[in-house]
């Protein structure tokens, strides 16, 4: 596979990541996506809450302990009071050792609460974004924001957040305390804040851009290497694989370069921290000796004062860590925020037209046309107009990219089209309730989709609640029972994924027991027997013929030895319908159709 399409593919999203970080300049704005999350598990937050707060306390009461000790226990002989104030350390020490697990314990449980839930949250979302998404966002690049991102924020959700409010708290307490215990001293350390604080918001900031560039890299190796090992059979055939290791192992580095940027300026974030922090409390703490020496403070009080501006300045370093990781988080959820904020292109409306029930079967184009978004100035439809009556066999015919699968997409309303209308039961599917719609139809892809999961589950994808013996029924229809039963484990054998354990008409006979299993109204065939042998081929398309009584089927088909029968044959060419008719009426009109007959068939069997 040639590097030039990931290259294209980097080069095409970068400048929509460099607009959305000049449009987002708050570094934690992102972050505020999780408190939903968050607040939704109110009995574990109150739990981490209390604990958290019990723990600070506990600690920002120990100075006043060691202080009372210096000034009153060391000046006289009473042993006893020295030993009431190790004692009440020590019980001061329980406190934190009982509330410091209980806070750990909490905050990590809502950690992996808060992640599980996300990406539930963001898998939903995936889910209900149209073809028109996926055509636009590399698989890959999407599997990496809801594996590697919501892993990134799982760390903030718990103890990051945990570890801001607790140093936060014990900041505010300590800084307090401190002017209490000398407001000279306290006045010396406020003004020293500004100098520690605003290079921390500025190195924020470079964190944040640094760690989006690095997820996005991580994004596009991710993507990359997707793509290639999904088609492995391709790349090793055509012995490829020295060259996509290599472009992935420079897709690599590009993000452990990208990494590396962002660890070395949260290494310069750290570094600053703390030089400013040392040096700050360094200046005050000899201004305070120097208070000590001249009588106007006691060495208690200045021990007191020295333990708070320790755990003030612990508190600030701890914070610059914190507001680091937080940073690089921010990014993640940012990738992820705009993904959530995506809405759907086809959605239902908010007040849907019900379809009939039953349902009648009847499907419309009327004068139809359709350009892809991934290719806007090509018409895939051009004004196309047809009707299908219930019960009716309709056949597409024509060449590939003639616009035949298009149709099923727009029946099936995974696009909307750019002209006309397109009804089902005389419904217009735009006014229709979405899965309504889709309930009341079943495909047999010529691609079929099957998962890493056991037959019967596989057959029973589109009607879950459907019982074992239903599922056999359908394969039995389906011609499908006999292999079944011969795989080891029968209806509950695992399929690898894709079900390449299974040859391309075993897995379209699944697929076709799928369909008769969901017993929608409307049948829609794209090549459903391609991949069978000629006996095989026989047995599933007697199958399909009762499968299609009295129901409106649709069936697109390359051999027109599968749509002879069909009781009107449309044939497309260039997006239009250029030909209908019946298999005799347009052999005889000596048309497309007919060259197409007589190639298959010769020119006395298609007559």
């Amino acid at each position: 596979m040639s590097s030039d399409v990931a290259d294209q593919g980097s080069e095409r999203a970068q400048p929509d990541h460099e607009n959305t970080r000049q449009s987002k300049r708050l570094a934690l704005k992102p972050l505020l996506t999780l408190k939903p999350l968050i607040l939704s598990h109110k009995g574990a937050l109150w739990g981490a809450i209390i604990a958290l707060v019990v723990s600070a306390i506990a600690m920002l009461s120990v100075p006043l302990a060691v202080r009372r000790m210096i000034d009153n226990g060391f000046g006289g002989n009473d042993s006893t009071l020295i030993n009431n104030y190790f004692l009440t350390i020590i019980a001061i020490g329980l406190v934190i050792a009982v509330a410091s697990p209980a806070r750990f314990y909490f905050v990590n449980w809502i950690g992996e609460r808060v992640v599980a839930d996300l990406r539930a949250k963001v898998f939903a979302q995936l889910a209900k974004l149209g073809p028109a998404y996926f055509d636009l966002n590399h698989s890959g690049e999407i599997m990496s924001r809801l594996t590697a991102d919501t892993t990134q924020i799982k760390a903030v959700a718990g103890t990051a957040l945990s570890q801001a409010a607790r140093n936060a708290i014990m900041l505010i307490g300590a800084l307090v305390m401190m002017f209490i215990t000398s407001p000279n001293l306290s006045a010396l350390v406020f003004l020293a804040i500004p100098i520690i604080v605003l290079p921390l918001v500025g190195f924020g900031r470079v964190v944040r851009r640094l760690s989006r560039q690095a997820q996005d890299t991580l994004g596009e190796a991710s993507a990359y290497a997707s793509e290639n090992l999904g088609a492995y059979r391709t790349m090793q055939a055509y012995v490829n694989e020295k060259t996509v290791s290599d472009r992935f192992a420079r897709a690599v580095e590009r993000t452990f370069a990208a990494a590396r940027r962002r660890m070395l300026a949260r290494a310069a974030l750290t570094f600053v921290a703390i030089l400013l922090t040392v040096v700050s409390v360094t200046g005050v703490l000899w201004y305070g000796a120097s208070e000590v020496v001249v009588g106007d403070m006691t060495g208690g009080r200045l021990g007191q004062f020295v333990l708070y501006a320790l755990f003030a300045a612990g508190a600030l370093a701890e914070l610059s860590e914190v507001w680091g990781e937080m940073s690089q988080a921010a990014g993640a959820a940012e990738r992820l925020s705009e993904m959530m904020a995506t809405v759907p292109d086809i959605r239902s409306p908010e007040h849907p037209t019900p379809l009939p029930e039953p349902s009648i079967g009847t499907i419309a184009f009327e004068n139809v046309s359709f350009a892809y978004p991934t290719r806007p100035a090509e018409m895939a439809l051009d004004g196309v107009s047809f009707r299908a009556n219930s019960g009716e066999t309709l056949a597409l015919v024509g060449a590939s990219g003639a616009g035949k699968s298009t149709i099923f997409n727009l029946l099936l309303r995974f696009y909307d089209p750019n002209e006309g209308i397109v009804r089902v039961d005389g419904v217009n599917v735009r006014d229709a309730d979405v899965a309504a719609l889709r309930r009341q139809i079943a495909l047999v892809p010529q691609d079929v989709a099957l998962f890493a999961d056991t037959v019967a589950e596989n057959i029973r994808y589109g009607t879950p609640g459907a019982t074992l013996s239903e599922v056999r029924r359908a394969a039995t229809a389906a011609q499908a029972d006999d292999f079944i039963r011969r795989l080891p484990d029968g209806y509950n054998t695992k399929l690898g994924e894709r079900g390449t354990s299974l040859s391309g008409g075993q897995r379209q006979r699944i697929a076709i027991a799928r369909a008769i299993l969901k017993n929608a109204p409307i049948l829609l065939l794209d090549e459903a027997t391609s991949a069978l042998d000629a006996e095989s081929e026989g047995a599933v398309q007697r199958a399909l013929e009762d499968l299609m009584k009295d129901r409106t089927s649709i069936v697109i088909a390359h051999r027109l030895a599968t749509v002879q029968k069909a009781d009107r044959i449309l044939v497309m060419e260039k997006g239009r319908i250029v030909e209908a008719g019946t298999h005799v009426e347009l052999v005889r009109r000596g048309g497309i159709y007919a060259h197409l007959a007589e190639l298959q068939f010769g020119r006395e069997a298609a007559e």
